[in-house]
């Protein structure tokens, strides 16, 4: 009987066992069997004779991995390839097929998210440059969320033909028709196919499956860059005044790549693909992914391609300062802006009990408070939740809140959505406090309910405060639209910062321009604060972000363009980057970061803050060719294979040629100094034990005309003595345009603790012209 049991004990065991096998074997197959969104990077050039189209080829090449296999895309001027969806093996075994280069999985990006005309010069433009109807030839593509095509921002009342160099198209979609296109917003195209492939069908209750604007996002960025002269624009009274584009007559096209979900590579390389076919001049993206080494990058490769095209294409930085690291499009082909604010505030000031009074700021619009201070109340406790400090959705006790004012913390959930929770639960108001991650920082929001926004040093005191006072009161004054801050412009908290994590040796961000508190055109869609439960409607938004940055260098550099149709992409960044400021004109301080209240440095700006009016005639420019692009792969080390992901062409580097980063003709300059001690002891050096040399050659571009010729003298500045800075020749002497002068830049030091910085100037001048490059010096 004892056999028996265990006879039986040991089939079910075994049974179980068996089961469990089946379990892990269904499951690693369900794995492999997976079908995921693949970009595949082909060499063209090793076509085999027997395909008579490169497209037949793609298809045979798949098909040989995947008979159910189809291509979602087929990329001809971005990259040479196609996406599709495979399963992890397919992968692996069409990466093994001749002629391709790389397959890359799908990367999901996602968006960086009036008065700027008058802080820029813009309007003293016409008196000193005459605009050019070039400018209007020029055409601006946004890549983005799409188009309000109805916003008074695209108005094309005096507008000439469309240009003859176009050959894009206005596309048809939910609530979308061609004649939403007009002489002002000649093209608007919409790419979903690589969303859908991952995400499913879009849901047209939802969203537009159209190039129609159901976010506000893509309606901002695009009549940033180049929207038409509005007057009286404003939000809720806010910002008042005419609200117009950088380039307010050049032409727009939209290309949505971004929905609910994200924004997605395939789709994006395949709108870059399109854009270059349709013959745009600036291309504008404020969005990004992770960093990845330049020919793994979408946004990357498909930038150079559109570069070799003679297309300027500006990126945001990021949205995730004050830390170090955190910038995205790395590319030196790629312009990448940063962040800084205006000279325009919107005080709401918070009233005590105790007297006290603290600056802050708000949009809010409504029904004003009692004329009374009322209860306040902190948020950590009046709350169910252990983080309900921030004023996430559930959290507060509606008993503990209503009818008071609530002070929550900034961090995780959106700043509007902690109103709604507030307001939700029965709040009178809402005090939100920065917190360390943002330091001063104040970006303005059109609340849903009385509140304002203020910087941490005031979110301590009023903590403090709501904490230690038995019956604590406040109330919130709203003071509406104040300009002439000072200092202005002061570098956003916001803002990523260097150093560059894929190319130390290529400074990044190149410069930063207006991304505080932006108003431009917003979608009909949805409420200026984006939440679901916002009711109300505008025709322009306030909001800040690199998203809000990005297009007004977009729009600046179609601006350029228009005066210098002739002038390469290189040139056009170079001549905003040279002529940018690091000082503010009154009293000649260096600009703040307000995440320190220090100075900010060339990891935290670039160049500087952009400065249009001077961009126009630089004097001099750093001009870069394809080839030198190429040439600073080779300095990368690339293989050819590596190459020609980013290039699409056979490139390979001259074995017997040395290429060096510090000749890529950069309007900045990023050096590394590897410093040995001598002496013993081990570790850092800091004293003068042991030096390093590095030599950078640039050449320079006379851009200035006049026949009579220029001469142009170097001046030199470092923040350590430290760092001895020599160039040769010191003076160049110009006598024709487009004429070419090199020099040479000798850096050494003596050591200094590993990983320091130290930042330096080189400027150029003729007495007319200031052409200036930031220096930044690292210790390794």
């Amino acid at each position: 009987m004892g056999d028996l049991k265990f006879s039986r004990l040991f089939l079910v065991v075994t049974f179980l066992v068996f089961l469990g096998v089946c379990r892990v074997s269904v499951a690693a197959s369900a794995v492999q069997q997976k079908k995921n969104t693949y970009i595949i990077h082909v060499a063209k050039s090793q076509m085999p004779a027997s395909f008579d189209d490169h497209t037949r080829w793609y298809d045979s090449s798949l098909k040989s991995v995947s008979e159910s296999a189809e291509m979602l895309y087929t990329y001809n001027n971005a990259i040479h390839g196609f996406a599709t969806r495979l399963t992890a093996q397919e992968a692996k075994s069409l990466q093994d097929q001749p002629g391709i280069l790389y397959v890359l999985p799908e990367v999901k990006y996602e968006l960086h998210t009036t008065r700027t005309p008058t802080f820029l010069g813009l309007e003293q433009s016409a008196n000193l440059f005459p605009e050019s109807d070039s400018e209007s030839d020029v055409i601006v593509a946004v890549l983005d969320t799409g188009v309000w095509p109805e916003s008074k921002s695209f108005d094309d009342t005096g507008m000439g033909p469309v240009p003859a160099s176009w050959k894009g198209a206005c596309e048809t979609g939910t609530n979308f028709t061609s004649n939403h296109c007009n002489k002002k917003l000649i093209g608007a195209r919409y790419f979903s196919t690589g969303y859908e492939a991952t995400l499913g069908p879009i849901d047209v209750t939802k969203e537009s499956k159209s190039p129609r604007d159901d976010d506000g996002h893509g309606t901002h960025t695009s009549t940033t860059a180049a929207g038409a002269i509005v007057g009286g624009a404003s939000l809720f009274g806010y910002a008042s005044g005419s609200a117009r584009g950088m380039a307010h007559r050049a032409r727009v096209a939209v290309y949505k790549v971004c929905w609910i979900g994200g924004c997605f590579s395939s789709d994006i390389l395949a709108a870059i693909d399109g854009a270059i076919a349709d013959n745009v001049n600036i291309l504008s993206l404020s969005l990004g992914g992770g960093t990845a080494d330049y020919y793994r990058d979408s946004v990357a490769i498909g930038a150079f391609s559109a570069m070799e095209k003679g297309i300027f294409v500006s990126c945001s930085a990021g949205n995730a300062g004050p830390s170090a690291y955190t910038l995205s499009n790395l590319a030196p082909w790629i312009t990448t802006v940063g962040a800084g604010t205006l000279d325009r505030d919107f005080p709401a000031y918070v009233s005590l009990g105790n007297g006290q009074n603290f600056s802050g700021v708000s949009l809010y619009k409504g029904d004003s408070l009692p004329a009374k201070l009322l209860p306040f109340v902190y948020a950590g406790n009046a709350s169910n939740s252990t983080n309900g400090n921030l004023c996430m959705t559930g959290t507060l006790i509606p008993e503990k809140v209503k009818g008071k004012i609530v002070l929550c913390d900034r961090g995780i959930n959106p700043r509007v959505q902690k109103g709604a929770v507030v307001k939700g639960a029965g709040g009178a108001g809402m005090v939100l406090a920065n917190t360390a991650a943002n330091g001063e920082e104040l970006v303005a929001d059109a609340h849903l309910l009385p509140a304002s926004t203020v910087g941490q040093k005031s979110g301590d005191a009023i903590r403090d405060y709501v904490l230690s006072d038995a019956n604590p009161t406040a109330t919130i004054l709203f003071e509406g639209t104040k300009v002439g801050i000072e200092p202005s412009p002061v570098v956003a908290a916001f803002s990523s910062r260097g150093p560059n994590a894929i190319t130390p040796d290529i400074l990044k961000p190149d410069l930063i321009a207006p991304g505080v508190n932006i108003i431009a055109g917003w979608t009909g869609a949805v409420g200026p604060t984006g939440l679901a439960e916002d009711p109300r409607r505008v025709e322009f938004n306030i909001i800040s972000g690199t998203s809000m940055s990005c297009p007004h260098v977009s729009g600046l550099a179609a601006f350029v363009k228009g005066a210098h149709p002739d002038w390469s992409p290189a040139a056009i960044r170079s001549a905003l980057m040279t002529t940018a400021y690091t000082a503010y004109k009154n009293g000649g301080k260096k600009l703040i970061d307000v995440s320190t209240g220090k100075a900010s440095t060339p990891y935290d700006h670039g160049a500087g803050h952009v400065n249009p009016v001077a961009a126009l005639n630089p004097g001099l420019v750093y001009d870069l060719t394809t080839e030198d692009y190429l040439n600073f792969l080779c300095a990368l080390n690339y293989t050819s294979m590596q190459i020609q992901g980013v290039a699409r062409r056979n490139y390979s580097c001259g074995a017997g040629k040395t290429y060096s980063i510090g000749d890529f003709n950069y309007p900045s300059f990023s050096v590394s100094l590897q410093t040995q001690v001598i002496g013993g002891g081990g570790g850092s050096s800091s004293g003068g034990g042991s030096k390093s040399v590095v030599k950078h050659t640039r050449t320079l571009t006379n851009v200035g005309g006049g026949s009579g010729g220029s001469t142009y003298k170097v001046s030199i500045s470092t923040t350590s003595p430290a760092v001895k800075i020599t160039v040769e020749p010191d003076t160049l002497t110009f006598t024709k345009a487009y004429e070419k002068k090199s020099y040479t830049v000798t850096f050494s030091a003596t050591s200094m603790p590993s990983n320091t910085n130290e930042f330096g100037r080189i400027e150029w001048s003729d007495g007319k012209h200031v052409v200036g490059s930031p220096v930044v010096i690292s210790w390794i």
